[in-house]
């Protein structure tokens, strides 16, 4: 098979060739776009799932979407070391940008006010400036050539500013005809004050039913993250749990590739990869590359499968499961471990008790908080209800007891 023409693409975040198994999610999106357009009631959208399911793919393609019905459309990434207001500045600037422009004067004054928000350094509630916080004004400009405009979103205080400038968009959104769409990636990592904050925009402009709308992608327990900053957030937000594809889905995105290039699966050959892929996106496009690569003709057969299969799993030890093995210090190293040991093999993304690797580890399950919560800072596991923890990365666990053999 000829290397050149592979069809298959598993890098992060990069669209595959065929986006199978996300018809009902992308449906349901456009049904949003319409209704916001149409001041009709609407929630903005979080996307939940763990890492290499396609949440990333999937905003992206729900970013194209609204692009496509002339919306502004603005994405960022949220860091844990980075407070909100300068990515989401960004994001609104070309947002508005991209909008449709009849009133050249209502937009130079929302981008007055945008100016305003994204050079505001952030304040104590006493007023003050914080001690840690950078000088914002000085490190950082824009790139809107208007005056910034005084008195609007430039308080200090994020959930305030955010307020004003959702509504200052919003409504030049609604005077082009059109709207306004948010997209944040990684949405477990914003600080607390800032997820406050966009949960307490997001409800002002339901209310007023402004054409204004975030899209947030994030690990499972990002519902949690926003209830415990906002407990209007789980009827604040139209939730989607984005899972591994189906058995006539993963078929579909290998297959349709690879009719594309005027090859083929044959059905063993399907059958063994969902077997090897459990249908997590990433792996499908990871054990596909590695199948076509080393098939020597079409169709893809299920001995083909079996020797790409140690080839894929080595690059996926390195560059998927190892690279996140190595963040973590000793002590986490042993909490992950001890993780992979006691989950049930036969469910291998399901939580597991705390209690449960406590003992395992014969330790108590307060001596153990540390490993834990770095694990949980680095987004290595999550905790989806009190006295339970999982890994964030499919398979997670097989890799580490495959490295214990």
């Amino acid at each position: 098979m000829d290397p050149v023409r592979n069809p298959y693409a598993p890098g992060a975040g990069q669209r595959p060739p065929e986006l199978a198994g996300r018809d009902g999610e992308l449906s349901a999106f456009d049904v949003v776009l319409e209704r916001v357009a149409h001041s009709r009631p609407e929630r903005s959208i979080v996307l939940t799932g763990l890492r290499g399911v396609g949440k990333t793919v999937l905003l992206n393609a729900m970013r194209g979407a609204a692009v496509r019905r002339g919306w502004g459309t603005g994405k960022l990434e949220a860091r844990p070391d980075q407070p909100l207001r300068h990515p989401l500045a960004a994001a609104l600037h070309l947002a508005v940008r991209e909008l449709a422009q009849p009133n050249k004067g209502e937009a130079e004054h929302v981008l007055g006010v945008l100016k305003a928000f994204a050079q505001r350094e952030p304040r104590s509630p006493n007023g003050k400036r914080t001690p840690s916080a950078p000088k914002l004004r000085d490190r950082w400009q824009p790139g809107i050539d208007v005056p910034a405009v005084t008195g609007r979103a430039d308080s200090g205080d994020i959930e305030i500013d955010l307020v004003e400038l959702f509504t200052d968009v919003a409504g030049l959104a609604g005077d082009t005809g059109h709207g306004v769409a948010v997209f944040i990636d990684e949405m477990q990592d914003l600080v607390p004050d800032d997820v406050s904050a966009l949960c307490a925009a997001c409800h002002e402009i339901s209310q007023q039913r402004l054409p204004l709308v975030v899209v947030g992608a994030g690990l499972p327990h990002l519902p949690a993250v926003l209830s415990a900053s906002k407990s209007y957030s789980e009827r604040l937000f139209r939730y989607a749990r984005i899972d591994r594809l189906d058995r006539a889905a993963a078929d579909l995105a290998l297959r349709a590739p690879a009719r594309d290039e005027g090859a083929d699966f044959d059905d063993d050959a399907l059958a063994a990869m969902y077997a090897a892929t459990a249908g997590y996106p990433y792996f499908v496009q990871a054990y596909g590359k590695v199948a076509w690569d080393v098939a020597p003709r079409s169709p893809i057969t299920a001995a083909d499968v079996a020797v790409a299969a140690p080839e894929a799993e080595s690059e996926l030890a390195v560059g998927f499961f190892g690279s996140r093995y190595e963040r973590a210090t000793p002590a986490e190293r042993e909490y992950l471990r001890a993780m992979a040991d006691v989950c049930d093999p036969s469910i291998p993304d399901d939580a597991v008790p705390t209690s449960a690797v406590a003992e395992s580890l014969a330790r108590q399950p307060q001596s153990l908080s540390p490993a834990r919560d770095g694990l949980l800072k680095k987004g290595l596991v999550y905790s989806g209800q009190r006295g339970r923890i999982a890994f964030t990365v499919p398979h997670f666990g097989r890799y580490l007891r495959q490295q214990e053999t």
